[in-house]
């Protein structure tokens, strides 16, 4: 349904009351509040007022159970169709946004097209051009590589198909994912904290782990790391400072770092990553060469690998900034709607961010242990 805050003709609590009404897609579909809530994108307390109004109008039935069912026929909407192309890596993060994806559009009855990239800049352009012919109404893009953004934006532009890039920019699409910058200020205030209060704020070098060909915009929540750090310790800018390439791979993480041990005799060693991934490959590295004591890591994502190396007694991983790709779901699925609606959306959509550490991490995610995420 089209709407419009610039449209001056139009009379936005009928609006919403047409959300509510189309929210009920089936003849004699039964919804809860929550059920409303989630399919609208209007808050409980909106939702309950609507609800109970057009109830009061005739519009809505109210059963015994507290549930609402349509009392007017409604005019069925055309079901979209919308393609993901998965970012391809085994990442449990990536898994969790696929799965988290998969239910949303099962929810607001969304006809989903998954296809995997597979973690090559050569499939996902053959992946996109896949889509266009299948004729989706809008794509979601998921992959790493920043050098090829530009073709695929280029390709859903000419095919005049909406793109929505996650977590890597592309041109002209709408970004859904990280604040990557405000991210890495969080973990870096954090790493700066835990060196101030156990090493007296003695460091001798910083080892940022990064992923070149994911771009400046990823690349820059190691800007705000670094940032971060040397707000809390403002001589770290005198201190030694590495980039070393992991690529988020666990294996060629892990040899980088193992390779700049081989070579480097400082000790105190602050070292921020720009995925989970990327951190427990550096993590191994100073474990395997006897220096665990010398380092303290700090990871990016909140993946489920991570807290588990959270939960881990004497780890020197002191947090992981959380994305919570679980919710990115529900969170794509309201854009991708407001979008093929033709409603006004930002640019950008940002996550939001939280620090997990080994005390609070049972907290946020009391299911691990009972879906296999524990030491």
């Amino acid at each position: 349904m089209a709407s419009s805050t610039s449209n001056r003709y139009l009379i936005r609590v009928l609006v919403r009351a047409a959300d509510v009404l189309a929210a009920f897609r089936e003849p004699g579909e039964v919804l809860r509040l929550r059920d409303v809530v989630k399919r609208t994108g209007l808050d409980k307390n909106t939702a309950f007022r609507m609800l109970y109004t057009m109830h009061h109008c005739g519009f809505l039935e109210k059963l015994s159970t507290g549930a609402y069912r349509c009392s007017i026929r409604l005019h069925k909407h055309r079901k979209w169709r919308v393609g993901y192309a998965s970012g391809g890596d085994t990442s449990l993060f990536n898994k969790e946004i696929t799965q988290g994806l998969v239910r949303a559009a099962q929810e607001l009855d969304v006809e989903l097209v998954v296809m995997d990239n597979r973690y090559s800049p050569t499939t996902a352009l053959r992946v996109v051009d896949r889509m266009i012919k299948e004729r989706v109404d809008l794509i979601i893009e998921y992959q790493s590589d920043y050098g090829i953004a530009p073709k695929i934006a280029e390709r859903c532009s000419a095919a005049n198909i909406p793109l929505i890039a996650v977590e890597i920019p592309h041109p002209g699409a709408t970004y859904f994912g990280a604040n990557n910058y405000a991210a890495g200020l969080i973990g870096g205030h954090a790493l700066g904290s835990w060196a101030r209060e156990n090493w007296q704020g003695s460091i001798d070098a910083i080892i940022l782990v990064e992923q070149r060909r994911a771009g400046p915009v990823a690349q820059s929540r190691l800007v705000g790391t670094l940032k971060g750090i040397e707000d809390v310790l403002p001589h770290a800018q005198q201190c030694q400072i590495v980039y070393l390439d992991g690529d988020s791979d666990l294996g060629r993480s892990h040899a980088v770092v193992h390779n700049h041990l081989r070579f480097s005799t400082v000790k105190r060693t602050l070292v921020a990553a720009l995925d989970d991934i990327c951190a427990l490959g550096a993590l191994r590295a100073f474990e395997e060469v006897g220096r665990a004591e010398c380092c303290a890591l700090m990871g990016q994502n909140g993946s489920p690998e991570a807290r588990m190396e959270l939960r881990r007694p004497g780890t020197r991983l002191i947090g992981s900034v959380g994305y919570f790709p679980e919710k990115y779901g529900d969170g794509l699925l309201r854009l991708v709607i407001d979008m093929l609606e033709k409603k006004p959306v930002a640019s950008a959509v940002f996550v939001k961010h939280r620090l997990i550490t080994p005390e609070n991490v049972n907290h946020l995610y009391p299911n691990d242990a009972l879906l296999g995420y524990t030491v």
